[in-house]
């Protein structure tokens, strides 16, 4: 029989976690494996620290206990920078009105602390389960999951895992993903006292940035996905011109490619290439893809009939959830590199993902405390004898 998490250690790992600054950029994420690892390492697991690029950790906790699947909780240990703003210490977890405030007490200390808890709570009820149980936790989520993506690449015996997000602990079994390619447009450079012997590249990006728009309203809106909705196209950067009196010979654009699960990085560049194609013939552009910027990844989901998905919901239901699921993210997360490892998985965590990235960042404390016992009850249920 699994116990009930116990709200005061949970609220320790969270404070403790929540002073160790992990902002990314630029990560460091080593003290904190190194708690998750003085936590853990007495309780029987065998705790590995992964340095993957100087300076950045994952730790992955191993509990072995007979024969049976591999299962695995896994969440980030970076946070997005604290900045501005804070009526408190974001670095104090400070408790109001029933909620708990700090940088990463939703994204992702909460979870990870929660996580923790239910990897002891699973420990001591060794006679109730059989199998491997698992705690990865990763470095680098908020930026490009090098993280995730460098364990996962090494990594394929997880059967089934659980990925910490603040989902109102929710079931989530499908996201998003981002390609964020970057394109150049390129002009001919002149005296600005002279702009008729040039070609202004930041007027020829002027011309390209409606055929953008109307890409996205009427391609891409007009697909969906039951889940997670639409997939997207804009701008969300441009820099072109190198002096004040020079006409500028080169414009670059950064556009944000939403995915829905079925999309590729390699579909959504091809539909943008036909789309410069069709600007280098009807207006003459000279306009390529350059390069592209690091995001999360791609986009996926876990079926609906999937065991993982079908217990996700079961243990959120019993945990007093009204509606608990499955939902699909906006957004991006890690969930995607154990899919492609070969494991199947579900999101859930406690808090809002509305209130992530901003000052005074919560997780309402009774669902802070609900999620650990969520993440036992899936682990206990996936590892059952």
């Amino acid at each position: 029989m699994i116990a009930q998490p116990q709200p005061d250690r949970l609220v320790a790992h969270l404070a403790a976690l929540v002073a160790i600054p992990s902002e990314n950029p630029p990560g460091g994420e080593r003290a904190v494996a190194e708690y998750v690892r003085d936590q853990l390492d007495p309780l029987g697991f065998t705790v590995r620290l992964e340095e993957y690029a100087p300076g950045r950790f994952n730790v992955e906790a191993v509990l072995e206990n007979g024969p049976g699947p591999v299962f695995a909780l896994n969440t980030h240990m970076d946070t997005v920078p604290a900045g501005e703003g804070w009526a408190t210490d974001p670095f104090v977890l400070t408790e109001k009105d029933g909620k708990l405030y700090g940088r990463g007490s939703v994204d992702c200390k909460g979870p990870l602390a929660a996580m923790i808890e239910a990897l002891q709570l699973m420990s001591e009820a060794r006679d109730g389960w059989s199998g491997t149980l698992m705690g990865v936790f990763t470095g680098d989520e908020e930026v490009a999951s090098e993280g995730a993506k460098f364990y996962c690449g090494r990594n394929s015996a997880i059967d089934m895992v659980i990925v910490g997000e603040p989902t109102a602990n929710t079931t989530f079994s499908a996201h998003k993903g981002s390609y964020r390619p970057r394109v150049r447009v390129l002009g001919k450079a002149a005296h600005s006292g002279s702009p008729h012997l040039g070609e202004n590249a930041i007027f020829a990006a002027g011309q390209l940035m409606p055929r953008i728009a109307a890409f996205h309203d009427d391609v891409l809106s007009q697909r969906s996905h039951p889940l997670v909705g639409n997939p997207s196209l804009t701008v969300t950067r441009i820099a072109g011109g190198h002096a004040d009196n020079v006409i500028p010979d080169a414009c670059e654009l950064l556009l944000d490619r939403r995915l829905i699960p079925g999309e590729t990085d390699d579909s959504a560049e091809a539909e943008i290439e036909a789309l410069l194609q069709a600007a280098r013939e009807d207006l003459g552009l000279c306009c390529e893809i350059v390069g592209k910027n690091a995001t999360t990844g791609g986009a996926t989901e876990t079926a609906e009939d999937a065991a993982i998905v079908q217990t996700s919901l079961a243990a959120c239901a019993a945990a007093g959830v009204a509606a608990p699921g499955p939902f699909g993210f906006q957004g991006a997360c890690d969930l995607v590199h154990f899919i492609e490892a070969g494991a199947t998985g579900t999101v859930i965590g406690a808090g809002d993902i509305r209130v992530a990235h901003k000052p005074d960042e919560f997780v309402p404390k009774d669902e802070f405390i609900a999620s650990a016992g969520i993440y036992a009850d899936i682990a206990q249920r996936v590892l059952s004898k």
